[in-house]
């Protein structure tokens, strides 16, 4: 599990392409430290696991439904990229609950510059747009934000400057896709609430048919 709470701004230094998936090279000093084989690290928001860590660089196997799934399939060497560890029982948590599994991608509409903060616009899938609300959590290339503004199709997220100098969020220009993680408590309300409708329903139907055979 993480935080959302980005530890350093790494770099992709190699990718080797594979059959059906990549082998990715990064450097990251921070999240190096201490690594071991099978490890994990959030790469953008997706929890990828360390294969082999020599010095400052890891290196990471990425499937075809993950490069499908998210922007990492976009990343070329030389590309920045957000770093994170898993969080620690005891830890604080500084942003939200973040799993890693990317839901979708979205992509930077517009960006509003401001004196003290930015205001960055990004579309939002039709099937993940239940599941934002104003003030509300969502992880964008695995940072923890809150939404200003939530639409049908897209939402706002306001970044301060340390967001900004130290994500990949202070790079990305209109057009650039991010990776999208929903916050997973609004999902198991969901599933719970439809379960507990569906069987209000089928004992509500239940009930109305005993009643018919009775009279």
């Amino acid at each position: 599990m993480f935080t959302g709470i980005v530890e350093e701004l790494g770099q992709v230094t190699a990718v080797e392409t594979l059959d059906d998936a990549c082998r990715f090279r990064l450097r990251g000093p921070v999240v190096t430290e201490g690594a071991k084989h099978g490890d994990s690290i959030a790469v953008n928001g997706v929890c990828l696991t360390v294969v082999d860590h020599e010095g400052d660089e890891f290196t990471a196997d990425v499937m075809a439904e993950t490069l499908n799934r998210s922007s990492l399939g976009a990343l070329t060497v030389g590309s920045r990229v957000n770093l994170e560890r898993p969080t620690a029982v005891g830890d604080r948590l500084g942003g939200h609950i973040v799993q890693g599994h990317v839901d979708g991608t979205g992509e930077v509409l517009d960006r509003k510059p401001s004196e003290n903060w930015e205001i960055v616009k990004i579309s939002l899938p039709a099937d993940l747009s239940r599941y934002v609300v104003e003030k509300g959590s969502i992880t964008v290339d695995g940072i923890s934000l809150t939404v200003v503004d939530a639409g049908p199709d897209y939402f706002t997220v306001s970044l301060i400057p340390t967001t900004l100098d130290l994500t990949t969020l202070g790079l990305k220009q209109p057009g650039d896709p991010v990776n999208l993680e929903v916050d997973v408590i609004a999902k198991y309300v969901e599933r719970m609430l439809g379960d507990r409708v569906s069987s209000d329903r089928g004992s509500s139907d239940h009930g109305s048919s005993e009643g018919a055979t009775a009279k």
